[in-house]
């Protein structure tokens, strides 16, 4: 049989010390005298001690986990966005406990609640919406917070993001190159901080070339999902074929699958008819029936980032400097909005 687990007490008896230096020296060695530390990891390896580092983070009131609260698992986006987090905390061996809000304030809340009732270190988070209230009351609770993709508006939180102005620019400037006119933008709900800033950019292209806010026709949807985008196509089908659009920006390439099924079901030939942008270029972008224009973001450096940053603010506490990280997107022109043989410049 085993013998008795070997103890603080034992490794302190055997280096001489008091109980108190040899936790120093496990967790605080640069305040102990260089031959004192000597001594101590002596007797540790001769005595084979093992620390309890559970116990030991839990006494410091805080686990070796992080949460990772994202808008939709469902979206490959988030997907993404996630192996690059679990690139960065595997490599100094933290878990990380997943969790999907659905765009649901409520349910993102009680995430939040659970999370702090596991002690995280840290929350990564994609918020439904500015909840600047709860996650203040994380961070004075000691839970290390950082926004993802999501632009934070406080110098002292981190966050990692998108300049998604851009990104709604650059989509709707291609589509006016192209010679489009009607142009409608796909995407929901509006309470959702990239979403707005999309639109937001759409409308700046089309200030820039001298066009009104009202050359772009908005179909709102509830949700950033392929059965949106469908439900959104056939709105669109619905209007007179003389003012039907002939150009469409997606708020996300899942919106933007949708709508090409939907407009492929009835016949409507893209780009011919209608061309198609999406957002975010994900893996299935480049794979449609016709290959997809998308406005691509960095997705796993996005969550790469956004963990190293958590992990440095909670080894250097004293020296950690807060940053907000933006990203800039790029254009990906492929077949859905490639200029076609009709020209549209009098649509």
């Amino acid at each position: 049989m085993p013998g008795p687990a070997i103890s603080i007490r034992d490794v302190a008896s055997r280096a001489g010390v008091s109980v108190g230096t040899v936790s120093n020296v496990l967790n605080r060695p640069d305040i102990v005298a260089a031959g004192t530390r000597t001594r101590v990891l002596a007797a540790i390896s001769e005595l084979g001690f093992v620390p309890n580092d559970a116990a030991r983070q839990l006494r410091r009131g805080r686990g070796r986990t992080l949460g990772l609260v994202v808008l939709d698992v469902a979206n490959p986006f988030f997907t993404d966005v996630a192996r690059g987090v679990e690139d960065a905390t595997s490599a100094v061996g933290m878990p990380v406990i997943f969790c999907n809000s659905d765009g649901d304030a409520a349910k993102e809340r009680a995430y939040l609640d659970l999370l702090e009732e596991q002690r995280v270190q840290g929350v990564l988070i994609t918020p439904v919406d500015d909840a600047s209230e709860r996650l203040m009351r994380l961070r004075e609770r000691g839970v290390l917070v950082i926004l993802l993709d999501h632009r934070s508006r406080r110098p002292d939180i981190c966050s990692v993001s998108v300049d998604d102005r851009l990104g709604g620019t650059l989509a709707l400037r291609h589509l006016i190159d192209a010679g489009h006119r009607r142009i409608a933008f796909v995407g929901g709900p509006q309470h959702l901080e990239q979403v707005r800033d999309r639109y937001a950019g759409a409308v700046r292209a089309l200030a820039e070339a001298g066009l009104p806010e009202g050359q772009l026709r908005r179909f709102d949807t509830p949700s950033l999902t392929v059965a949106a985008g469908r439900d959104a196509a056939a709105r669109m089908l619905g209007t007179p074929r003389t003012s039907r659009v002939t150009a469409v920006f997606c708020a996300n390439d899942l919106l933007a699958l949708g709508v090409l099924q939907g407009l492929t079901r009835q016949q409507v030939r893209v780009p011919d008819d209608i061309a198609l942008v999406g957002y975010d270029d994900i893996e299935f972008a480049a794979a449609a029936a016709v290959p997809l224009s998308s406005v691509r973001q960095p997705r796993q450096r996005l969550g790469h980032t956004a963990a190293t940053l958590l992990l440095d603010e909670a080894a250097n506490p004293g020296t950690h400097r807060h940053r907000q990280v933006v990203f800039d997107p790029e254009l990906v022109v492929r077949e859905s909005s490639q200029e076609s043989r009709n020209q549209r410049s009098g649509a």
